[in-house]
C-alpha cells in the first residue's frame, strides 16, 4: 500500500469518527483545516487555509478566552492542551460542541518574540463522558462562575496573610469547586534539600519522612522542584509505576489522586505544593488550570510572608541591638521604659533612650529623637547613642555631653553619604532632640540639660502632675558649638519623673497642649493616684504605684493611651496606626517609708512643692512660672485665689528681672489636707535692695507688686539672706462662697 493510500485511509478513519485535523500557526496568523475540521466549524467540507480571525469568529467568545489560558498552561507543563469549544453559526446560535486536543509548540523569533503552533485534532461530542470529574465540571455555566468566585476569594485571603503559618492556614481552608483536596502539603527548598514546611489533613508525626529529603530523591515533589513542571497522578497504580521508591510513603495515607505543582516566583522555583484526594480525579484542563492558579497565588503569598518575616526578624534584631537594657537595680530608685517604633518599613526609627552608669557613682538617663523615620534615622540614632554614652562615661557634665554630641552629629551629617548618595537625601543634614538627666540616687538631685526636647514631667506623691520647665538649647547638630545650660532640681521621695519623645504627646492628631492633657489624665488617674486601689498615699510597697510593678503598669497605660494594648517593644498591626516613634522613660524615687507594712491610721499628706529658676536672658519663662503655679494648684478650692497667686508670682518674678542683675529663684509649696491647705511662695534673688511700697499713678506700668501682696495675700514678707533676699507670701485655702 502506498503512502497516499495510507494518508487517505487515515483521513477516512478520522472522518468516520467525526474527527478533523488542524494546524494553528500563531506566527503567520493562519489556521490549516482538513475537510472534516472545516465541516465541524460550520464551513464547507474541504481542506482550507483561513486567517485566524475567520476561525476565531466560529468559537463562542467565552470559550475563546478559556483556550488562551489552557494553551499557556500546556506550554508551561509540556502537556497536551485540551478544551471543549462551542461552535457558533453566523446567526450566533450554537451548532455543536467539539473537543480539541493539540500539542502546543513554542517558537522564538530572532527578535525574541514568542509564538505558538498548535497541531492536533478536533472532535464532535454530544456531552461530557460519564464517570469522570470532567462530566460534572463543564467549562461553562455554574462551575465557571463558582471557580471565578473561588479564585477571587482565595486571592484576597492569601494576599492578606502576613506570615507563613497564616498562608498555610488559608491554603488549608480553601474549598475548590467540585474537587476539594483533603490533604495538602507545602515543600520548601534549601540548597539541595527538600523539606516540608506545612501540611493539612495529616496526623502529628506524619511529616517525619518528608522533613529532610534530597532533591535527587525519587519523589514527585522533588521531581517538580528539579524540573519546574507539575505532575498529576490520577490513580495509585500510576503513582506506583512512576515513583516506585517512594510509593510506600504515600500508600499509608489512603489517597487515590495527587497533584504536585511548582511554587514559582520571578522564574525561581521556591518549593512545591501537593494536593491529595481521596476520590478519583482525572485532572481535566479546567481542574489543572485552577490548581495552577492557586499554586501561583500560594507561591506569591509565601514569598511575601517570607519577606515580611525576614523584615520583622531584622527589626527585632535592630531593636535588641539599639535599645539598651535598663541595667541593674538602683537602690532607692525604680525605672521603667518603653520603645514603640512607627508603622511601615522596618519599623525602626530615630527615637531612643539609655541609662548610663557614671564614674561618680551616679547614673544618667538619656532620651532623644533623630529627625526622620527611615533607615538613615535609625543609623544616626545608633551612632549618636554610642557617642553620648562615650562622652558620659568619660565623666563630662550634662552640658558638656550635649555640646560634644551636637558637634559629633553636625560632623557626621556633613559627610554622611556625600559621595555615594549624591541623588538622595543622604546629603541633607539631620538634627536630633535630646534630654540628658544626671541623677544622684542618694539625694534625688537631678541635673538636666535639654536640646530642643520636651521638658520632663514630675508626678508628685499626691498625684499632682507638673511639666517641669528646664533651660535648654538648640537641637543637636544644627549649630555645632551650642551651649546647653543646666537646670537642677530634686526628685522628692515618692515622686515620679517622666521623660518622653514627642511621639507620645502628638500621635493621634494631637498637638502639644491636647496631647499633654491626655497624658496628664493618665498620670493622675485613680489607679496610680494616692487613693487608688494600689494603696494609700502612693506608698504601699514594691507593688504599689511607686514600686516596680506599679511603674511598669503606668508605662503600659501611657503607651495604651496612644494606640491601645502594647508590649515592651510593640510591632505589627498596632504600629501601623502611629505617625511617629514613641520612647518613654519613668524614674521613681522610693518614699522613705515605702515598705510592705500596714500604713499609718492617719497618714500625713506630703507637701506639694515645685522650684523654678527664671534667668535674666529668658524672660519668656515667666509664662512657664505662671503655668507651674496653676498646675500646682489644679485642685485648689477657690479659683480666684489661684488667679491671685499667679498674678503675684508674675509681679514678683518680673520685678527681679527688671530691678536686679541676677536670676529669680521661685519656690512654691502647698501643705495640709485638701480644703485647708496653706500655700507659701518665695522668689529669691541676689540683690540686697529691699522692695518698698510705691504709689503708682493710673498710667504707671510698674510699682504695684507690694500693693498687690497687701491686698491679695493673707501674709507676706521679705527675708534678707547672706547674699540677696527672698520675698514671700502665704495664702490659706478657702472654699468659695457660692452664696
Amino acid at each position: 500500500m502506498t503512502c497516499k493510500d495510507d494518508r487517505v485511509r487515515t483521513e477516512d478513519v478520522l472522518a468516520a469518527i467525526a474527527t478533523g485535523l488542524w494546524r494553528w500557526d500563531n506566527a503567520s496568523g493562519t489556521v490549516t483545516l482538513d475537510s472534516e475540521a472545516a465541516r465541524l466549524l460550520g464551513l464547507p467540507a474541504e481542506p482550507v487555509v483561513l486567517p485566524e480571525v475567520a476561525v476565531r469568529s466560529r468559537f463562542h467568545p467565552v470559550d475563546w478566552n478559556e483556550i488562551n489560558g489552557i494553551v499557556n498552561l500546556a506550554v508551561a507543563e509540556d502537556t497536551l492542551a485540551e478544551a471543549r469549544l462551542r461552535i457558533m453559526d453566523e446567526d450566533g446560535r450554537v451548532l455543536r460542541t467539539v473537543r480539541s486536543r493539540s500539542k502546543p509548540v513554542e517558537n522564538r523569533s530572532a527578535e525574541g518574540r514568542v509564538d505558538y503552533e498548535l497541531i492536533g485534532t478536533i472532535q464532535e461530542i454530544a456531552e461530557p463522558q460519564p464517570g469522570t470529574t470532567a462530566a460534572h465540571t463543564p467549562i461553562t455555566g455554574d462551575w465557571r462562575r463558582s471557580r471565578e468566585a473561588f479564585l477571587l476569594d482565595a486571592g484576597r485571603a492569601l494576599a492578606e496573610a502576613r506570615s507563613t503559618a497564616e498562608v498555610l492556614r488559608v491554603a488549608a481552608s480553601l474549598s475548590m469547586p467540585g474537587f476539594s483536596p483533603d490533604g495538602l502539603a507545602v515543600f520548601g527548598v534549601a540548597g539541595d534539600r527538600l523539606s516540608i514546611i506545612g501540611h493539612h489533613g495529616h496526623g502529628p508525626g506524619d511529616e517525619a519522612p518528608f522533613t529532610d529529603m534530597r532533591l535527587d530523591t525519587d519523589y514527585p515533589a522533588a521531581d517538580v522542584v528539579r524540573t519546574g513542571r507539575a505532575i498529576y497522578i490520577p490513580s495509585p497504580e500510576d503513582y506506583k509505576r512512576r515513583f516506585p521508591a517512594t510509593w510506600p510513603l504515600a500508600q499509608r495515607f489512603g489517597r487515590v489522586s495527587w497533584a504536585f505543582l511548582p511554587l514559582i516566583v520571578t522564574g525561581r522555583t521556591m518549593g512545591a505544593w501537593m494536593a491529595a484526594f481521596k476520590h478519583p480525579v482525572s485532572f481535566s484542563p479546567d481542574e489543572r488550570s485552577v490548581l495552577t492558579t492557586v499554586a501561583r497565588m500560594l507561591a506569591q503569598a509565601l514569598q511575601r510572608a517570607g519577606v515580611a518575616e525576614s523584615e520583622r526578624e531584622l527589626t527585632s534584631g535592630l531593636q535588641r541591638s539599639m535599645m539598651p537594657m535598663l541595667g541593674p537595680d538602683i537602690p532607692g530608685m525604680q525605672i521603667a521604659a518603653r520603645y514603640v517604633p512607627t508603622g511601615g518599613g522596618l519599623e525602626v526609627g530615630g527615637d531612643w533612650y539609655d541609662m548610663i552608669p557614671l564614674p561618680s557613682g551616679r547614673f544618667a538617663l538619656v532620651i532623644g529623637d533623630v529627625q526622620g523615620h527611615d533607615v538613615r534615622a535609625a543609623g544616626l540614632m545608633g551612632q549618636l547613642r554610642i557617642a553620648v554614652r562615650a562622652y558620659a562615661s568619660e565623666g563630662h557634665r550634662p552640658d558638656a555631653v550635649l555640646s560634644r554630641a551636637s558637634r559629633f552629629l553636625a560632623g557626621l551629617c556633613s559627610s554622611d553619604g556625600a559621595d555615594a548618595y549624591e541623588e538622595s537625601d543622604f546629603r541633607s543634614p539631620r538634627f536630633a532632640t535630646c534630654l540628658y538627666v544626671e541623677c544622684d540616687p542618694a539625694t534625688g538631685l537631678l541635673e538636666v540639660a535639654r536640646a530642643g526636647h520636651p521638658d520632663p514631667v514630675i508626678r508628685m506623691t499626691d498625684g499632682t502632675v507638673l511639666m517641669r520647665p528646664t533651660a535648654g538649647g538648640l537641637p543637636l547638630g544644627i549649630v555645632p558649638d551650642t551651649d546647653y545650660p543646666t537646670t537642677r532640681f530634686t526628685l522628692e521621695p515618692g515622686e515620679t519623673m517622666m521623660l518622653c519623645t514627642d511621639g507620645l504627646i502628638e500621635t493621634g492628631g494631637h498637638d502639644l497642649d491636647t496631647g499633654w492633657a491626655r497624658l496628664r489624665a493618665i498620670l493622675e488617674s485613680d489607679t496610680h493616684g494616692p487613693n487608688g486601689p494600689n494603696g494609700r498615699d502612693g506608698r504601699d510597697g514594691p507593688n504599689g504605684p511607686h514600686g516596680s510593678d506599679g511603674l511598669e503598669k503606668l508605662a503600659d497605660l501611657l503607651v495604651q493611651a496612644v494606640h491601645g494594648p502594647s508590649s515592651h517593644h510593640t510591632t505589627g498591626p498596632l504600629a501601623d496606626r502611629r505617625e511617629d516613634d514613641i520612647a518613654v522613660v519613668l524614674l521613681c524615687r522610693d518614699a522613705a517609708d515605702c515598705g510592705c507594712g500596714t500604713p499609718a491610721a492617719h497618714p500625713v499628706r506630703p507637701a506639694r512643692r515645685t522650684m523654678l529658676t527664671v534667668a535674666q536672658a529668658e524672660p519668656e519663662r515667666i509664662a512657664g512660672a505662671r503655668r507651674q503655679i496653676r498646675e500646682l494648684l489644679h485642685d485648689w478650692a477657690d479659683a480666684e485665689q489661684v488667679d491671685s497667686a499667679v498674678l503675684m508670682v508674675s509681679e514678683m518674678v518680673t520685678n527681679v528681672l527688671m530691678h536686679t542683675d541676677g536670676d529669680a529663684l521661685l519656690v512654691a509649696e502647698a501643705v495640709g489636707e485638701l480644703g485647708t491647705r496653706r500655700l507659701r511662695i518665695e522668689v529669691a534673688d541676689a540683690s540686697d535692695e529691699l522692695p518698698h511700697k510705691r504709689h503708682p499713678g493710673e498710667m504707671a506700668s510698674s510699682g504695684r507688686g507690694v500693693l498687690l501682696m497687701e491686698m491679695l495675700a493673707d501674709t507676706w514678707g521679705v527675708d534678707p539672706r547672706g547674699e540677696g533676699k527672698s520675698i514671700w507670701f502665704e495664702m490659706d485655702e478657702q472654699a468659695k462662697d457660692d452664696g
